[in-house]
């Protein structure tokens, strides 16, 4: 199934100035400019909304553009642009590195708004072609997010089953399918750890009480439809930080809802969509003195362009 690239975009003549601006931004040619008016012209459209937010007299509507889904419940956002170089960089900065993964949670409800609020918030990430073909499955409250935790302790309990036969797992590896050697070397011994403490003492180290959670997936379709949704989530979890709730990306469950589509249709997720990160949120039960670095990474330079590599 392909994007759907219908043209949405009306605009109005008695408005128009012909000024060009939205024939400019324009990414797909969708606007030319005849006589003295933009018109439209093209058979595809982005519906980016490029046209619409230049549009110095308002001239130009994209049907396709949800106006709901940049109006939010929990404040009031500001719709003028914010140009280049006119944010506090510093400020930016600060929020990024205070974002830490929470592993400790009060037991608190989250507000259906601000999670809806986030949700919207998430899809002002950019994504491929815009395709913005992103999902969002919002586990509202403990009892949801208990629920999904029972199903991942029943998927990596098989799983440790499996990694504990000797023979199995090193039979697989011999013919190239190393990844059960792999995770019992690695997550058997503390996911059994993890495992009788939910069984036996309710204590959870999957979710660590979060009040509830995101799952961010992707439909059919997009040109870089992971990439997206992971853009999304960031955005989430920055702005779930600015709202005053604690974050934690869940990564031993969407390995379950990759692999066990019974768990997709338990939440409601339509089997073709796949499953790119799972949010545990709440209000959040610690606090820090100071951000933290992180280890050295890899940087380099290219040293020549390719033509001067070519002589």
């Amino acid at each position: 199934m392909g994007i759907d690239r219908t043209v949405t975009t009306v605009i109005d003549a008695d408005k128009c100035i012909g000024c060009g601006l939205c024939v400019r931004v324009c990414p797909s040619r969708t606007i030319s400019i005849r006589g003295d008016k933009a018109v439209v012209t093209g058979d595809r459209s982005l519906s980016c909304g490029h046209c619409v937010a230049v549009c110095p007299v308002d001239a130009i509507t994209v049907h396709a553009i949800d106006p709901g889904s940049s109006s939010f419940a929990t404040f009031v956002a500001d719709s003028r642009w914010l140009p280049h170089g006119e944010f506090n960089t510093a400020e930016l900065v600060r929020l990024m590195a205070s974002r830490r993964s929470c592993r400790n949670f009060k037991d608190k409800p989250v507000e259906r708004a601000l999670l809806e609020d986030l949700v919207k918030i998430g899809i002002t990430a950019p994504s491929g072609t815009n395709s913005q073909v992103w999902t969002f499955t919002i586990l509202p409250h403990r009892e949801s997010v208990t629920a999904l935790g029972d199903q991942v302790a029943q998927f990596f309990k098989r799983r440790n089953g499996l990694a504990e036969n000797y023979w199995l797992r090193n039979a697989l590896r011999l013919f190239g399918k190393g990844e059960i050697a792999l995770y019992y070397r690695e997550y058997h011994q503390s996911v059994s750890e993890a495992l009788a403490e939910w069984e036996q003492g309710g204590k959870d180290r999957l979710f660590h009480g979060a009040t509830a959670a995101i799952v961010v997936g992707s439909g059919p379709g997009g040109s870089t439809a992971k990439e997206d949704a992971l853009l999304a989530t960031q955005n989430i979890l920055l702005a779930a930080h600015s709202m005053g709730l604690g974050t934690c990306l869940i990564g031993f469950a969407v390995i379950p809802l990759l692999r066990d589509i019974r768990m997709k249709r338990s939440l409601g997720i339509p089997d073709r969509e796949k499953v790119h990160a799972v949010i545990a949120m709440g209000y959040p039960d610690e606090t820090y003195l100071t951000v933290a670095g992180r280890k050295e990474y890899v940087r380099r330079y290219c040293k020549e362009s390719l033509n001067e590599k070519r002589r």
